[in-house]
């Protein structure tokens, strides 16, 4: 699967079995049949030209609202899961490259998340050292 990213960007992605077959069943029964182009995802009336971020964030935020859940955007979903694989086991360059990050400093700020983790391996303060 081809994303399109920040900056326009465009990456290759594994697409698991079980999000190919939801995409299949999105692509023939529920996108709207005026839609035009490649783009999967598009507004669901007229015209159906592809989301932009802004629009997928606000999906999310209404969502998210629906839901109970007070205010979420689209960022906080990638820093959700980001931290969660991170507890997972995952590791920092993994998690970057899933996110798509250019640099590893931007997804060492997922590192400070888990502060128990962080505790487990920081050394004690020396004690005669000020």
């Amino acid at each position: 699967m081809s994303v399109r990213g920040k900056g326009n960007c465009h990456e290759r992605l594994p697409l698991p079995p079980d999000v190919g077959r939801r995409l299949a069943e999105y692509l023939r029964h529920a996108r709207p049949t005026g839609a035009r182009g490649r783009t999967v995802f598009v507004r669901h009336f007229a015209p159906h030209h592809a989301l932009d971020a802004s629009r997928v964030s606000g999906i999310v935020a209404d969502a998210a609202r629906r839901a109970g859940l007070g205010r979420v955007h689209a960022h906080r979903l990638r820093h959700t899961a980001a931290t969660k694989l991170l507890r997972a086991g995952a590791s920092l360059p993994e998690i970057g490259q899933l996110l798509r990050h250019s640099r590893a400093e931007t997804t060492a700020i997922y590192a400070k998340v888990d502060r128990d983790s962080l505790r487990l391996i920081a050394r004690p303060w020396p004690e005669g050292d000020l």
